[in-house]
């Protein structure tokens, strides 16, 4: 079933300096207040992040709505960290999700780079994702701009 798999690759703007975007990912109060789509939301007391090469993040994404159908958790393990610059990990999935993906692990990798602007700093953020079939890559590419909506927002507070 691994055949027709595909990488989701987006890359996205934030109207914020990278090491605040950056944090936005690596900070355990912060990851809760944005992460998941509208919808959504990250328990803080589901967060744990150990932010180093071999160490993890893992969280619980509940919906708002309890007639919604469940997210699930995440546990991934970090394979590359360079602070304000790149997090690279890789989570394996539970045979449930290996069945509905089409593969055993996904694999993420986020690139923080300085966007040129005139009028302040501002963050670019590639994002790779994967491997996904066509499908589950479309709804990963919803949730994942629902969820950078809600870093906006919390982004601006933060300006």
């Amino acid at each position: 079933m691994t055949e027709n798999l595909t990488e989701l690759v987006m890359t996205r703007v934030f109207d914020a300096p990278r090491e605040l975007v950056y944090r936005a990912f690596t900070d355990p109060d912060q990851l809760s207040e944005w992460f998941g789509p509208v919808g959504y939301s990250v328990p803080r007391e589901s967060v744990d992040i150990d932010l180093r090469v071999g160490g993890h993040q893992r969280f619980e994404m509940v919906p708002d709505d309890p007639n919604s159908p469940p997210a699930g958790k995440v546990e991934g393990v970090f394979d590359e960290v360079v602070e304000n610059e790149l997090l690279v990990g890789h989570e394996e999935l539970t045979e449930q999700m290996a069945a509905m993906f089409g593969t055993p692990r996904l694999s993420l990798r986020l690139e923080f780079h300085d966007e040129p602007s005139p009028g302040g700093s501002k963050t670019r953020l590639v994002l790779r994702q994967g491997p996904y079939s066509p499908e589950w890559s479309g709804n990963a590419r919803e949730g994942w701009g629902s969820s950078f909506g809600k870093l906006d927002a919390l982004l601006a507070k933060a300006a």
